[in-house]
């Protein structure tokens, strides 16, 4: 094997990895949003508890790893280079960094899909993508997934309200919180099955594009331990803009109604999982916590940034397959091309992070704000 194949396998490997890092406190939220948000957990606390789990769930399937690796991209067809991944990978990271800074709780899973399909039909042709397992593994996941969610949310809540009418209120939201600890670190075990194995998958499919493994082969162990270790990681770092949009910008939820999402939530990322479906655990959070909020009266869903979340969810697919596609013209050039790739995500990713300092977010004052304030969009518009 040439020394220019594998410096750029390194580099993909080092930027999945980072991306992993990003997907971890971009989904922070996902398990522990309305945990802290109610005060079940202490936020240090919160993150804790899921980066521990994602790891531990990282380690538990590889369904949804072997959809990525050996389902979506059509490697036997066409000959899909490291270059092309790499490219994929950079614009997922920076969608997911531009996400996080507005708060916006985007699908990570969507920008990787979207980014490497993009890649893929610039570098290779429309021919290396598996458009039907595009549709069936991602794209009507989903559309149903959030639906599902939520209205298994909405069911759980009435029901649970009309077992515990009778019960002393404080002693109802004592229990309740008591149990939202075990259903939190649930979604958070959830979410290490199915989002750390996504980048199990891009590695493992680069690893078979540069001829370092066998197609249609699962990821190695030593894949699934990086990979976990970095959701993990990045999982305990907070993500806590993300958190205070799930935990106070759609509704204001009780004990009773977090419990209710994070339980609805556990219960179909798991089931997904285990069918191999590469769905977005964002999506499925925010239909529970939508599904919660419609399900009690006196708690009004902000239709407003539900709006916003939606609109990011449909442009996220596309956006990222249009920066993937410009950094994979840029990188198939040669190694150059692939440096001045990483270059310029460098410089993005860095430019996103000093605006974030100008009003940060953290574990102190993640729960101050009721309203989020999402239009920071045009701050960074302006800014720019």
């Amino acid at each position: 094997m040439d020394p220019v194949t594998i410096v750029v396998v390194v580099m993909v490997i080092a930027t999945a990895l980072t991306f992993d890092f990003t997907n971890g406190f971009h989904d922070t939220a996902n398990a522990m949003a309305t945990s802290i948000a109610t005060g079940a957990l202490k936020p240090k606390t919160a993150v804790i508890a899921a980066g521990t789990l994602n790891l531990v769930g990282a380690f538990l399937s590889t369904e949804v790893a072997k959809t990525i690796s050996g389902g979506m991209i059509n490697e036997q067809i066409v000959v899909i280079a490291p270059e092309y991944i790499f490219a994929a990978l950079v614009g997922a990271i920076i969608w997911n960094l531009f996400t996080w800074l507005v708060g916006l709780p985007s699908s990570s899973s969507h920008a990787l899909f979207g980014g490497l399909v993009g890649a893929v039909i610039i570098g290779a042709g429309a021919a290396g993508v598996n458009f039907e397992a595009v549709l069936t593994k991602v794209l009507i996941p989903a559309l149903i997934s959030p639906v599902i969610a939520g209205l298994a949310s909405w069911c759980a809540v009435k029901f649970i309200y009309l077992i515990v009418k009778k019960i002393d209120q404080q002693k109802m939201e004592s229990g309740f919180r008591h149990g939202q600890t075990i259903t939190a670190c649930l979604v958070a075990l959830s979410h290490g099955t199915n989002d750390a194995q996504k980048t199990m998958g891009i590695i493992t499919l680069t690893l078979i594009a540069a001829g370092m493994q066998t197609a249609g082969t699962g990821p190695q162990l030593w894949v699934v331990g990086c990979c976990g270790l970095a959701i993990a990681l990045g999982t305990y770092t907070g993500g806590w803009r993300v958190i205070r949009t799930l935990g106070k910008g759609l509704t204001e939820i009780s004990t009773t109604q977090g419990f209710a999402a994070e339980m609805s939530s556990a219960t179909t990322i798991l089931v997904s999982s285990h069918l191999g479906f590469a769905l977005s655990t964002t999506q499925v959070c925010t239909g529970s916590i939508i599904g919660s909020g419609l399900g009690k009266k006196g708690d009004p869903v902000n239709w407003k940034v539900a709006g916003k979340m939606v609109i990011a969810w449909l442009v996220t697919f596309p956006c990222a397959a249009v920066v993937g596609g410009a950094a994979c013209a840029l990188a198939k050039v040669g190694l150059g091309g692939t440096i001045a790739v990483a270059i310029i995500g460098l410089a993005v990713a860095f430019f996103i992070y000093r605006m974030s300092r100008r009003s940060p977010v953290n574990a102190n004052n993640v729960n101050d704000s009721g309203e989020v304030k999402i239009n920071a969009t045009n701050k960074v518009a302006k800014a720019a």
